[in-house]
């Protein structure tokens, strides 16, 4: 089955193109030509924007359902429906800190979802326990470990896909994190209170991440930088951002991108189960949780995950970080797909990608979406 995708402006390595068409088959790009070509199915965009599907690493849960509370696969795949309505079409369930049984059955579902074939499920994202008190935001920290050999056969369990654990690296030995890396797991440092050389050398051990780069870490200081310094001077770690204008200033956020660029940042929402719902409340481990202003908060105003989608973020991106579609874009597929180690397959418009696809309208409302191939 050939499919081809006409009458689109379609974002290519080289920027939107018009006239073009995506030949897709097998759940591939085959090809990216000229005019209309021969195919057993065409399917005309309406001269809307074709974008790489988004890729989000931080979802905690989406249409009434929270990750944490309902660590399996039908959780992964009900998550997944909800995001993609907003483009995305790649995404890593993420569990916030929480009891070692709960943490192996999230593994055991992202593994099982993968092997299932439920769209868009990429792997698992372990944010915490292995975190710092003083930086906890939401976190319980009941919940709270130190990270020792003892951990990592259930952190390195994952047989299919990305694991991502995020950690405060001045709460355990450095060494355990090249092992982590050694084994294939994604390490990004978040909910740390670390010093500037101490995030230094977490970076040396092999450290390629920022969890929610300014929230639940160490501010930028005139002698101390603290994490956010060795974020934004070291071209190491990815930093992940909310923009949705209450988790952090633009200004800040566009300060980051003059440092980084748009390669050293990716778009996250940190979504709650409110995304997809008209109820704005959810129970989060024994707390109520309402949305604020865009945002999701205790009774005591402490930030609780996000009520933003991924083709929000893009939006947002551009009207709050002043750069263009293409760029936005960028952040938000090809930045995560390197970020996993999954460039060459996932995050740009071009012959050998995997189909992962997004259609926008100008208002970036979402018309359709494909995952390997396959249209919603």
């Amino acid at each position: 089955m050939i499919t081809a995708l006409v009458n689109g402006r379609v974002l290519t390595a080289d920027g939107f193109v018009e006239g073009k068409s995506v030949v897709v088959e097998g759940g591939r790009i085959a090809a990216v030509v000229d005019g209309v070509p021969a195919a057993d199915d065409l399917r005309d965009l309406g001269g809307g924007v074709l974008l790489p599907g988004f890729i989000d690493t931080q979802v905690n849960g989406g249409a009434g359902v929270l990750f944490n509370d309902d660590p399996s696969v039908e959780a992964v795949a009900a998550i997944g429906r909800a995001h993609r309505r907003f483009g995305t079409t790649g995404f890593l369930p993420t569990l916030i800190s929480d009891d070692q049984a709960v943490i192996a059955r999230a593994i055991a579902a992202a593994d099982e979802a993968i092997a299932a074939g439920v769209p868009g499920v990429l792997g698992v994202h372990i944010e915490g326990p292995f975190i710092s008190e003083r930086r906890k935001g939401i976190h319980d920290p009941s919940k709270f470990q130190t990270l020792d050999e003892s951990w990592l056969p259930l952190l390195t369990s994952l047989k299919r896909g990305r694991t991502l654990v995020t950690l405060a690296p001045e709460t355990m030995r450095l060494d355990l994190i090249g092992r982590l890396r050694q084994a294939g797991v994604i390490v990004a440092a978040g909910h740390t209170n670390a010093g500037y050389e101490t995030m230094r050398a977490a970076l040396d051990a092999g450290v390629t991440g920022f969890t929610h780069l300014f929230n639940a870490m160490s501010p930028l200081g005139s002698r101390e930088p603290g994490v956010v310094g060795a974020a934004l001077e070291d071209p190491r770690g990815v930093c992940g951002i909310i923009v949705d204008g209450r988790h952090v200033h633009p200004a800040a956020l566009r300060l980051a991108l003059r440092l980084k660029g748009e390669a050293g940042l990716m778009l996250v929402t940190d979504a709650m189960p409110t995304v997809g719902l008209a109820d704005k409340t959810f129970e989060l481990q024994g707390r109520r949780i309402v949305v604020r202003d865009g945002v999701c908060v205790d009774e005591a105003g402490t930030l609780a995950g996000s009520d933003l989608d991924m083709a929000a973020a893009v939006r947002n991106s551009m009207a709050m970080l002043g750069v263009d579609l293409a760029s936005a874009a960028r952040m938000a597929s090809l930045s995560p797909a390197r970020f996993l180690g999954l460039d060459g397959q996932l995050g740009v418009i071009a012959p050998g990608y995997r189909a992962d696809l997004v259609l926008v309208d100008d208002r970036l409302d979402v018309l359709e979406t494909w995952i390997g191939g396959i249209p919603a």
